[in-house]
């Protein structure tokens, strides 16, 4: 959905109403798909809005009142926010407009940066206190900070990659990217390559900046280290991680307009990277992930930890987060993972003899779109 459909679903030129909702754009909270900068699964993501994780799920309609606040309003009817959404994604235009009775609560803020604003009234701001509260107001909701690095960003860059696999598996070259047995280099040995991610509103496109673009439009670097296989199976001792080969580590500034900007310090990653200090070994945090992810297959993590979504073919698109790490697949092909102490890197794992059944298993644990 565009913005600019958002806009047009539910505003109007007319005079603004103070007691009007002013639709921008929407999004769906359940257990198969909510905002990612909410939390790492369902309940998380209710939690962070004080709510109860119903089953069936909520809609969140974002948009303005007749005095420009913003204002995030939760509602019971996911069905007619799915049917909004999918008519904006078509490019047709819907008057989203809740029953009054199907509203839950109306939250002050919007979590998602929306770049659009509603005609005829205020610039977007946050509201008021209200007066009768007595100071117990909950603060305004706010989308995260767009200059630093944290588990709401790792998150989104996540689902990035998923929105636009093909321009970044791209950039991977398995021949040169991923080490073959024994730990040995791969042909490639080290490389650069440019990796941009844009970002728009409650919408992102991302993908990979061109390779021959100049470096200050580009204002993106990266280097490719090499690192030894990873075990996926959890080892008990060590917590390692199985075969699957453990590719290059893909350094990025990760540009992200209105809803997330992530700046990685060259400086600071190159000190702080251990497999740069050891590019015989596995990185610790992917070690950690797969072992993590492993875990859920045995013990399910709550809904939404896991979610599987349609890719092309009879793939499956995965996307599966833990305490600092987030993982994005295909079921027929490798893995990427961002980790928290490693801001703007992607990490790719390679197919090896354990990824695929991890994420076939995987699979058959994710909650999916209905």
């Amino acid at each position: 959905m565009t913005d600019e459909e958002g806009a047009v679903a539910g505003t109007s030129d007319t005079v603004a109403d103070d007691d009007a909702l002013y639709v921008l754009t929407a999004v769906l909270l359940t257990p198969a798909q909510f905002p990612s900068v909410l939390g790492d699964d369902y309940p998380a993501a209710c939690a962070a809005l004080a709510l109860e994780p119903y089953d069936e799920g909520y809609g969140l309609v974002l948009g303005q009142d007749g005095s420009g606040a913003r204002w995030t309003v939760v509602v019971e009817d996911v069905s007619l926010v799915a049917v909004a959404i999918a008519a904006w994604d078509c490019g047709m235009e819907y008057d989203l407009s809740p029953d009054d009775r199907s509203v839950v609560c109306a939250l002050p803020g919007w979590p998602l940066a929306v770049g659009v604003a509603a005609p005829g009234v205020a610039a977007p701001h946050d509201p008021l206190p209200d007066p009768e509260a007595e100071g117990v107001d909950p603060a305004p909701l706010a989308p995260p900070d767009t200059d630093s690095w944290g588990p709401a960003q790792r998150r989104m860059g996540a689902d990035e990659i998923a929105h636009q696999w093909v321009a970044w598996r791209e950039q991977i070259d398995d021949e040169t990217a991923f080490i073959t047995s024994g730990g040995a280099y791969g042909a490639g040995g080290e490389g650069g390559v440019d990796v941009g991610v844009e970002k728009d509103g409650a919408d992102a496109v991302a993908g990979p900046e061109s390779k021959d673009q100049d470096d200050d439009e580009a204002n993106a670097a990266a280097k490719v280290e090499p690192q030894a296989e990873a075990d996926v199976e959890a080892d008990s001792a060590a917590g390692g991680a199985g075969e699957a080969e453990t590719g290059a580590a893909v350094e990025i500034e990760v540009e992200v307009e209105s809803e997330v900007e992530v700046e990685s310090d060259g400086s600071d990653a190159n000190a702080e990277n251990p497999a740069k200090e050891t590019p015989s070994a596995v990185h610790p945090g992917v070690r950690r992930a797969l072992a993590q992810a492993r875990a859920y297959v045995d013990t399910p993590p709550p809904p939404g930890r896991v979610r599987s979504s349609f890719a092309t073919g009879d793939a499956r698109m995965l996307r599966a987060d833990g305490p600092g790490w987030s993982l994005v697949a295909r079921t027929d092909d490798i893995a990427f993972i961002l980790l928290d102490e490693e801001p703007g890197e992607v990490l790719p794992v390679g197919r090896g003899t354990k990824l695929p059944g991890l994420l076939k298993a995987l699979d058959a644990l994710a909650v999916r779109p209905s």
